[in-house]
């Protein structure tokens, strides 16, 4: 049976982040029914650690950006390579009811609040770099999860006619050991990312497709649209 919409949807805006776009690929269906319909997967615990990480994070990268200096985490990068100095822009893309913003000609709004902006003093290109907490060691596969993300926030900053380099870095704290007094020290690892500005493009155009169009399919392993489908039988 082919589902239906359940609204008229032809002349609806709707304000995208990254997050609803990774619904999008997990499930065009939930993605469909939170964007469209205002129902939303069920919700757990939220981890604590990676937003108080992110609390503690952004003050400590401000402190260095305030000496005109960089954290020794990114030691490693050309000297060329500094923090954006832009205290303003970067409190307004950090918020997240701010963020980096773009609106298209229909009045879609996308937005994505970054961790930390780079610049390449040698060319003045900006350079996305997000910051994420993890309990264990990388697997292969680990920086691949944050793909689109750094896609997004690419391609937002360039529509907000700023330019970036074609890559970016996700820099991991990871717990290495606990010391006296409870004191944590954290490892850390910097991988640099590939971006593909147009990946993102693609992703909004497909994303404003299926919220005109009648309600998709669920994704074949989208466990929350097999629960619901389960609670029929009840």
């Amino acid at each position: 049976m082919t589902n239906k919409k359940t609204d008229t949807t032809d002349n609806k805006t709707h304000k995208y982040s990254p997050s609803s776009i990774g619904l999008l690929e997990r499930c065009p269906k939930c993605f469909y029914l939170q964007m469209n319909c205002k129902v939303r997967r069920p919700s757990g615990p939220f981890p604590s650690l990676p937003s108080g990480m992110d609390y503690k994070l952004k003050p400590y990268f401000d402190g260095y950006r305030s000496q005109g200096k960089r954290p020794p985490e990114l030691s490693e990068l050309e000297e060329s390579i500094g923090l954006f100095s832009d205290e303003k822009l970067m409190k307004e893309w950090r918020n997240n009811w701010k963020g980096v913003s773009w609106e298209d000609s229909k009045g879609n709004t996308f937005r994505g609040a970054v961790d930390e902006i780079l610049i390449n003093n040698s060319n003045d290109k900006l350079i996305v770099l997000d910051y994420k907490t993890r309990g264990f060691k990388l697997k292969e596969n680990t920086a691949g999860y944050y793909q689109n993300q750094l896609d997004i926030y690419n391609l937002l900053l360039r529509r907000n006619g700023f330019e970036t380099e074609d890559y970016s870095f996700l820099l991991f704290y990871m717990p290495e050991e606990i010391q006296e007094e409870g004191i944590v020290k954290f490892n850390t690892q910097l991988v640099k990312m590939d971006v593909n500005v147009k990946s993102a493009d693609k992703l909004f155009r497909k994303a404003r497709k299926v919220l005109r169009g009648e309600m998709p399919e669920s994704a074949e392993d989208c466990g929350f649209c097999e629960w619901a489908e389960k609670m029929k039988e009840f």
